[in-house]
């Protein structure tokens, strides 16, 4: 390693003799190499976690009991330090979004199988309104889905009878193992019987809400163990997002990366770990259903790297019923944000909005959508409208298996427009195959 200032060596003497706390993290880019960077950290001011699986082999996960943001402005003064930035704790819980008082008539009620491209599940969920609306069923006439689709997540319920043949391992970034299962975030002895039976006709003959903020509601007897629970204010989410891009695209393979808890906190590094690992194990599409306010380069890079490699970006513009920058939105050069509308085709009092994060809009209300432990749910939100959007990529990969980011925004944008400030409009899939 080259020699460092004298003040420099000075500075990192007298942070080191801060007492130690909590330990903070950031994400370093630097072209010192894994020792480089060892060497600086042997100064008792930060310890390397891990590589974050950057194709340069330049990017890793640093902790420190200094401030983060103290470590970034240092760091940034040092040579062979590219860039530092602080590893943000995301969140995919809050904003506007609530159970209307009076839930849709009939929500949930059909349960009878039927079959979607020979996926057999429930008929609330193939036949909704929000699918006619950005007409799956005409789509579905010509195709069903193509390619891997990633989605950024809590994970998924492996067991799910609905992702029969198309679900993949995928990897969990919390646990750093492979397989993306929320159901590991569980812990069996907060409920009376694990797992939670699903309801008869007689048991649960009205859905009851399980969370107010991620609002899902759910024909289910574990509604009252979730409900207002914390460490599960997420839990289902994936599964949940997973079930929509299902809806649209029922032969699309599945691929849950998980980088999210189920209490819905994720750290910024183990999204881009997911970005990288998405790029690298054959993914075609990347759905987000997340935003946060703070940008990310390395993020952003991130993005690039996977619009150069030809996947396709989709991303939830957020829940706080403003107009508002959000990421990874806002990087309209290589993801597609995605608003809220109405079965009406008005924008959700709860959607964010805004020409500058908004591509495209889709249903996000009463969306009826897999659960875990083999049910269904309904949930409100952007993270809802975004994988219709991904799936609608899957299918356009039926036509164009090579499909990029550009192309495939530019058919996406071939909408029905829902008033200002919503991008292009509505999603219509029929439109989008047929192209500009």
């Amino acid at each position: 390693m080259k020699r460092l200032p004298w003040f420099l060596v000075g500075l990192f003497l007298m942070l080191s003799a801060v007492p130690s706390k909590a330990q903070n993290r950031v994400i370093v880019r630097t072209t010192l190499g894994l020792s480089g960077l060892q060497d600086l950290c042997l100064l008792n001011v930060c310890n390397v976690v891990r590589g974050l699986e950057d194709p340069l082999n330049q990017l890793f996960l640093v902790s420190t009991p200094l401030s983060a943001q103290t470590l970034v402005d240092v760091l940034r003064l040092l040579p062979g330090i590219v860039d530092a930035e602080v590893d943000q704790l995301l969140n995919l819980v809050g904003g506007l979004n609530v159970v209307p008082t009076t839930l849709p008539s009939g929500l949930l009620s059909e349960r009878s199988p039927t079959s979607i491209c020979g996926s057999t599940v429930w008929d609330s969920y193939a036949n909704q309104p929000a699918a006619t609306i950005v007409q799956v069923p005409a789509a579905q006439q010509q195709f069903c889905g193509a390619g891997v689709v990633a989605d950024i997540d809590t994970g998924v319920d492996p067991t799910h009878p609905a992702f029969a043949g198309v679900l993949l391992t995928g990897y969990d970034f919390t646990r750093n193992q492979a397989g993306a299962s929320e159901l590991n975030d569980i812990d069996p002895s907060d409920f009376p019987v694990y797992p939670p039976p699903p309801c008869s006709l007689t048991a649960c003959p009205t859905p009851g809400t399980v969370n107010k903020s991620s609002v899902a509601i759910l024909d289910q007897a574990s509604e009252a163990i979730l409900d207002g629970n914390v460490k599960y204010a997420a839990f289902g989410h994936g599964t949940m997002v997973m079930g929509v891009i299902h809806l649209v695209a029922p032969k699309a393979k599945l691929l849950p990366l998980k980088a999210f808890q189920s209490n819905g906190t994720g750290r910024l590094a183990d999204v881009l770990r997911a970005v990288y690992y998405a790029v690298t194990n054959g993914a075609n599409v990347i759905n987000m259903s997340f935003d946060f306010t703070t940008s990310s380069p390395e993020l952003k890079s991130a993005l690039d790297f996977a619009n150069q490699s030809s996947l396709v970006s989709i991303a939830s513009v957020g829940n706080n019923g403003k107009e508002e920058q959000v990421f990874p939105a806002a990087w309209q050069s290589d993801v597609m944000g995605v608003a809220s509308t109405s079965d009406l085709d008005a924008r959700s009092s709860f959607s964010d909005f805004g020409d500058s994060i908004v591509w495209v809009a889709a249903p996000g209300e009463a969306i009826i959508t897999t659960y875990p432990f083999d049910t269904y749910a309904a949930g409100w939100g952007t993270s809802f409208s975004a994988p219709f959007v991904s799936g609608a990529a899957s299918l356009l990969l039926n036509q164009q298996s090579k499909i990029d980011q550009s192309q495939a925004a530019a058919a996406i944008a071939n909408a029905v427009p829902v008033g200002p400030n919503m991008g292009n409009g509505r999603l219509a899939i029929e439109q989008a195959l047929q192209g500009p």
